[in-house]
Parts: structure tokens; C-alpha cells; sequence
């Protein structure tokens, strides 16, 4: 049972992963960087910095990986101990 779920563990970290890199990095970075060049009139109307959803959103994968990675860790001291 510990060993199903570290392995669901490591499959939902590398997802994680995988999905920051693929969707905030490339969508939000990359396509509202040129946006912002191309209309910087636009972002001025905005109280908050255009990259600041790309901040939210990789803290927030990052808090769940951190949280992913105590349980695993858990998981692997009580396989130890057995």
C-alpha cells in the first residue's frame, strides 16, 4: 500500500512539474511578455504586474510539490522502520 502510493506521489510531482513548465512558463511568460511589448498601454491600466499570476501559480504548484515530497519522505522512514 505505502510502496502505490509513493509511486502516485512521483507521478503527481513529475505532473506538477510537467505542467508549470508546459503551461504557466510558456503561456504566461512567453505570450504575455511580447504581449506586454507590443501593448504596454494595456498593463498600465492593471494595479498588479503582468507576470504576478505566473508567481501565484508557481508557488502554489511549489507548496504541493514541498507537501508531495514530506509525505513521501514520511513514507520512506516508515518503510524502514518495517
Amino acid at each position: 500500500m505505502l510502496e502505490r502510493l509513493n509511486e502516485f506521489l512521483n507521478i503527481l510531482i513529475g505532473s506538477l512539474i510537467g505542467v508549470f513548465i508546459a503551461h504557466f512558463i510558456f503561456k504566461y511568460s512567453v505570450y504575455k511578455n511580447l504581449d506586454f511589448t507590443k501593448h504596454p498601454d494595456l498593463y498600465e491600466l492593471q494595479s498588479i504586474p503582468w507576470y504576478t499570476t505566473v508567481i501565484i501559480y508557481g508557488v502554489a504548484i511549489a507548496l504541493i510539490i514541498f507537501i508531495a515530497i514530506i509525505i513521501k519522505l514520511l513514507i520512506k522512514k516508515k518503510m524502514q522502520d518495517i
